[in-house]
């Protein structure tokens, strides 16, 4: 199968070297953990990416995330001072991050926030909403014209030590959508914080329509504001209509909801069996925390089935520990070299039923090739290994990952 497919990888390299993957609109941003022989010279960080959009902003900036962490010299550094002249410009900047992403965030990064001026800075507790959820997306909305969404959380590993990709938007619609997105949330903190109860927009799931270049989509689906298709109902939809071949990464995969107690959750575990049993090869590649139970013993039963490759990867460390990093995070789908897919979120249940993500579905085959070779060069890396169904595995210590 490699053999097959490196001449995929080998030709969108060579002759999409300029960017020309892109729908007009819509730009592939990725994160390279430095050091570890994944650099894509084709792609902008999004670090770069981030300053021209704060460089850029004239009258507002919306940041929704999951939460913060600066590290001093860190590529945050940078995007920080680019914030903070946008602000002192006269720029209005409003910053919403979930609550419970305190545990994660770096308090000293927060009061850098506050005090930037012209900020507003709130938290929000989405299971207030949901009742088992939280603001996982990491969106950026400026002049309500451009936007940028993807893996990256607004964390300086993001920029530098973990595989993260995402798409710079240029869409003004689908910029006003997303921007849509976030005053929503932002009024449902402002109704919260006043003692009182959100409501949602939607009774019915609005199927997307998925026929279309570019779309936008969100979970949960009842707190979807016009115009924003369903995340949850979506991305099956679109894997019952591969043919030949999916390739899917992310962070972690599990059929059950996060939280305590954990419940059986099966929407893409069926939708990956149902694209099997039609003849369709699947490629999933998750990163070595999923090795901890229980979701390895899923993978392991996917493993076993006609047409189905799972990989795992390590990302070595970099010199000293860095907590929480060293590891692939991306959330990236490419289906028959057709379609692609970048979004926020990872596929277990609590994700796009219970909490706040957003994913873009992209019809370009330009674009599904570059995601597919981005895919393809870690997939045949030597930090990727086949998960054997009859092996024992020891989930790595995400804290403190070891020399590999």
């Amino acid at each position: 199968m490699r053999s097959r497919c490196w001449p995929l990888a080998l030709v969108v390299s060579s002759t999409l070297a300029h960017a020309d993957f892109t729908i007009p609109g819509f730009e592939l941003v990725h994160t390279a953990p430095q050091h570890a022989g994944l650099d894509t010279p084709d792609l902008r960080d999004p670090a770069t990416v981030w300053d021209e959009l704060f460089d850029s902003a004239r009258k507002q900036i919306a940041l929704e995330q999951f939460y913060v962490a600066g590290e001093a010299g860190g590529k945050l550094d940078q995007v920080m001072d680019r914030l903070e002249a946008a602000g002192r410009r006269g720029v209005k900047i409003r910053f919403l991050m979930e609550k419970k992403g305190m545990f994660a965030s770096n308090p000293a990064t927060i009061e850098r926030l506050k005090r930037i001026p012209n900020l507003q800075y709130r938290q929000l507790d989405y299971n207030q909403i949901t009742g088992n959820g939280i603001i996982h997306a990491k969106f950026i909305v400026v002049d309500g014209r451009q936007a940028y969404v993807g893996s990256q959380n607004f964390d300086w590993r993001s920029l530098q030590h973990i595989h993260e990709t995402g798409l710079k938007v240029d869409d003004a619609v689908m910029a006003g959508r997303m921007q849509a997105i976030f005053e929503q949330d932002w009024a449902a903190q402002q109704t919260l914080a006043a003692g009182g109860k959100t409501e949602p927009l939607r009774s019915a799931i609005l199927p997307a329509d998925l026929r279309q270049p570019a779309v936008l989509l969100a979970s949960p689906n009842a707190y979807n504001p016009d115009g924003v298709g369903d995340s949850e109902t979506a991305l099956p939809r679109l894997m019952a209509e591969a043919t030949q071949e999916v390739r899917i990464q992310l962070l972690d995969y599990a059929p059950l909801s996060f939280g305590k107690p954990r419940s059986y959750y099966p929407v893409f575990d069926n939708a990956i069996r149902g694209a099997l049993a039609r003849g369709v090869k699947v490629k999933l590649m998750v990163s070595d925390w999923n090795l901890e139970k229980p979701g390895v013993d899923y993978l392991k039963s996917l493993a076993v089935l006609p047409g189905m490759e799972v990989r795992y990867v390590t990302i070595p460390r970099d010199g000293s520990c860095i907590p929480f990093a060293r590891v692939i995070h991306s959330k990236t789908m490419a289906i028959d070299g057709r379609i692609a897919w970048v979004g926020t979120s990872n596929w277990s249940g609590g994700y796009m039923d219970k909490s706040r993500n957003l994913e873009v579905v992209l019809r370009n085959p330009a674009m599904a090739a570059r995601i597919a070779a981005l895919h393809e060069q870690t997939w045949s890396s030597p930090l990727a290994q086949p998960l054997e169904a009859g092996k024992q595995y020891a989930p790595p210590d995400k804290a403190c990952r070891q020399a590999s």
